[in-house]
């Protein structure tokens, strides 16, 4: 059993992943995280992109939120991301790699990764 002290440092630790998570701004970035999702490795997902955020100060401006089924298992891991005054861009197939990739690119850069997307041809990878 921890004691109160122990439990206080945990939680002020942990405070600024838990504040990405509820941060309501222009951009929110959604991760499936229904069983096909954690079993796909979408836990890693969701931290690559709660740590990412965090460490890019846009807290502010992206939420970072799970949800339960999307509906498309056989492309699990998968990120909506849904920003104000645009079409949802829906990621397929993710890593924590290409969380990474996605944050630098299209939530920094405003430019979605084609590639990734539930539309592209090749997302077999």
């Amino acid at each position: 059993m921890k004691s109160l002290e122990e439990l206080m440092a945990i939680k002020a630790q942990m405070q600024d992943k838990i504040a990405v998570r509820t941060t309501t701004g222009d951009i929110r970035i959604v991760v499936g995280m229904a069983t096909c999702g954690i079993a796909a490795g979408a836990r890693p997902v969701l931290n690559a992109f709660v740590e990412g955020i965090n460490a890019e100060n846009l807290g502010e401006k992206v939420a970072v939120s799970q949800t339960g089924c999307i509906g498309i298992c056989q492309y699990e891991p998968v990120v909506e991301v849904y920003e104000k005054d645009k079409e949802k861009v829906t990621y397929v197939k993710m890593t924590t790699e290409r969380a990474k990739e996605v944050i630098e690119k299209h939530i920094k850069g405003g430019k979605p990764i084609a590639e990734y997307t539930i539309g592209a041809t090749n997302i077999a990878k």
